[in-house]
């Protein structure tokens, strides 16, 4: 048989206490966690994004480009090419290393650094298009054909590319 509630028993039970609500701070041991990655991750994407060498990598693709853009004629694009390549190179590797240099010891130098391309042809033309022109203007070998410039760019790019890893090696003691 079942007994009836007797008001009096409830009178005498301990009053409700609900927990309180959850406060939002201090938060759990997983959000710091979470905000001290988040934290690691901005400090070393401004430092991978301000870093002088990459700085200058992309400034000097960026004018790359640029010369590309302009429309000129192969000895223009050669001497322009060549003047970026001189001033990259100082830059990256110091005037000590990059000032003197001319002729096939600069192609070699651009060889070893990263501009392979600069061996063949490509780097033939390109000192026969940007120095010889004023020396022998006229004369279409001296002058570059308009095809070189495409080959000119790339091995141009390339070098950019891979000279800024080949400096930190060497530079490191």
């Amino acid at each position: 048989m079942a007994q009836a509630v007797n008001p009096s028993w409830l009178a005498q039970l301990a009053p409700e206490y609900a927990p309180p609500p959850p406060g939002w701070w201090p938060p759990a041991p997983g959000w710091w966690v979470l905000a001290g990655l988040a934290v690691a991750l901005v400090v070393v994407a401004i430092v991978w994004w301000r870093n002088p060498r990459r700085r200058l990598q992309r400034a000097t693709l960026r004018e790359l480009t640029r010369i590309r853009a302009t429309a000129r004629e192969p000895a223009e694009t050669a001497r322009a090419i060549q003047n970026l390549l001189r001033r990259y190179a100082l830059a990256c590797f110091g005037a000590e290393r990059v000032a003197r240099l001319n002729g096939t010891a600069w192609l070699s130098f651009l060889a070893e650094r990263g501009g392979a391309a600069f061996t063949g042809a490509v780097g033939q033309s390109l000192l026969a298009a940007s120095y010889g022109a004023a020396s022998a203007a006229g004369t279409a070998s001296a002058q570059g054909a308009p095809g070189d410039a495409a080959g000119w760019f790339a091995a141009a790019e390339t070098f950019i590319r891979r000279a800024a890893r080949k400096s930190r090696r060497r530079r490191a003691p």
